[in-house]
């Protein structure tokens, strides 16, 4: 299998991102995480652009072993001198040096011909070709350019000592099948394209750089300039995720190798978001928090019968520690039999049959639900006696100046019973109409309630100590409205004492 080199740039493109700078000892972090996974050259910023800059490349070409520690350089001679300092003390160096070569940027941004663009991009591979033996040439803009110029570009930067030529779509306009066809009009014009590995930088503007990264492949590019979670200017760089697990998990189609240990990519894409703050969208492909996660009910039942059944990779493939089964409204039984097995509980069909009741009542009022809801709800239903009342409806009118009245119905032996009651609040007057219709007044010694969930549609847990005939009993409930788990605690309380009383 021939092998794909893995070229990392999150240090330099990616850190060009608006807002996704980091100090130097994050930096180094990051790259040190990098070389533990594999990655072959890891590009740790472009030295002449700031002191900042500079000394980041620097402290990881001190710190860093393994890979290839590349620095960024204009066609410039002062540059390049930079980029060699600043990589000095890198076992292994590389200068990378660039210059733009379609027409738009020569004429707009250069404002230099065709022989003035060949002539620095020719010197500047000299010059650091004299620094160090390993040199990367980039043709700005490569996508937009004339292919004969290109192909005289490229000729001619190899004579003069280019290891490395890059193709890079430097503003992510071009397609897989004319990408691949430039790399493949290189390959067979570029006399000389055999003494340089064809590299592709490819930008995400229109959603297509893992995929003409991949095309590039197989038109005979052999490294893959790639960034962690995407990260990059604009829409992006190729995401270095995307393109190692596609060439892992498609070994069939691509017969390519690589020397990453995917294992840490997760490690890798959440450092990343720490330190910049910068989140995936939850659908990010590999490394998107719903990546591995399950809610429909269909998908749960093929993943607990076997994970391929929804899944081409695992989550342990690269890093994370397993796949999730979202409960939600769309969840079915299986889903939440095995979760709430996960969760220790072994449950006779007709409690299950209760609380997946209860499940799918907060289900519907929630996006998620989550272990908290599950430990409350189970703690709910089983502690539950015989119930003698239950709430079937309440609504209550408060406000700053108005009285709090509440209506309340229940339900007894399928008969309906309603009342009314004003109370200093709300949930007072729920318990007052309560008491009235239970016929069973209580004092109230203790109420607490407490968040069981997070997020502003978290369930409140309520609890609640009441006496009776000098008796203590406890009630418990939980719910998305803490009034409706005022109600189920205070009849959770009240259905205990009438069942003593009628024991």
């Amino acid at each position: 299998m021939d092998k794909i080199y893995i070229f990392d740039t999150t240090l330099r493109d990616g850190e060009q991102s608006p807002g996704a700078s980091m100090s130097v000892e994050q930096k180094i972090e990051v790259a040190k995480i990098l070389a533990r996974s594999g990655v072959d050259i890891i590009e740790a910023g472009f030295p002449i652009s700031s002191p900042k800059q500079f000394e980041g490349v620097n402290r990881i070409a001190e710190k860093v072993r393994g890979p290839v520690i590349a620095g960024l350089a204009r066609a410039l001679e002062k540059d390049i001198l930079s980029c060699f300092e600043a990589i000095k003390p890198a076992k292994n160096r590389r200068i990378h040096t660039f210059i733009a070569t379609s027409d738009i940027h020569m004429t707009h941004k250069l404002k230099k011909s065709k022989d003035e663009v060949l002539k620095l991009a020719v010197d500047a591979v000299a010059l650091a070709k004299s620094l160090v033996p390993d040199v990367e040439f980039s043709a700005e803009d490569a996508t937009r350019s004339d292919w004969g110029f290109l192909k005289e570009i490229y000729t001619a930067v190899i004579e003069a000592g280019a290891t490395t030529i890059n193709v890079p779509d430097t503003v992510g306009y071009t397609t897989p099948g004319e990408f691949r066809e430039l790399i493949c009009f290189l390959k067979e014009n570029v006399k000389n394209i055999d003494a340089a590995i064809i590299s592709v930088h490819c930008h995400n503007d229109l959603g297509l750089a893992t995929a003409n990264t991949l095309e590039a492949f197989r038109a005979g590019a052999r490294q893959a300039e790639v960034a962690i979670n995407g990260l990059g200017e604009r829409a992006g760089n190729a995401s270095y995720e995307e393109v190692v697990m596609s060439l892992s998990t498609r070994k069939d189609n691509y017969k390519f190798e690589t020397n990453i240990k995917s294992e840490y990519i997760y490690q890798l894409s959440k450092t990343l978001i720490n330190f910049t703050g910068i989140h995936v969208q939850p659908n990010k492909a590999i490394v998107g928090e719903n990546a591995f996660a399950h809610e429909a009910g269909i998908h749960q039942d093929g993943m607990i019968k076997h994970h391929t059944t929804y899944e081409i990779m695992r989550p342990e493939s690269i890093g994370r520690q397993r796949s999730t089964l979202v409960l939600g409204r769309h969840s079915g039984k299986h889903g939440l039999a095995a979760r709430l097995k996960d969760l220790g509980y072994t449950l006779e069909k007709k409690d299950f049959d209760k609380i997946y009741e209860r499940f799918l009542e907060v289900a519907d009022k929630k996006r998620e639900v989550f272990d908290e809801d599950l430990y409350a709800l189970v703690e709910e239903e089983l502690s539950i006696l015989p119930e003698i009342f239950s709430l079937e409806y309440f609504s209550v009118v408060t406000g700053n100046n108005v009285i709090p009245t509440a209506t309340v119905k229940l339900k007894k032996n399928g008969e309906y019973f309603e009342e009314a009651a004003t109370g200093d609040g709300p949930v007072d007057a729920v318990y007052k109409a309560i008491e009235r219709i239970t016929n069973t007044p209580t004092k109230l010694i203790n109420y607490s309630i407490n968040a069981v969930t997070h997020g502003k549609n978290a369930m409140g847990g309520v609890t609640i100590s009441v006496s009776r005939d000098d008796k203590i009993y406890r009630g418990y409930s939980v719910a998305t409205d803490v009034i409706e788990a005022s109600a189920h605690a205070l009849l959770n309380a009240i259905n205990k004492i009438l069942y003593n009383q009628e024991k």
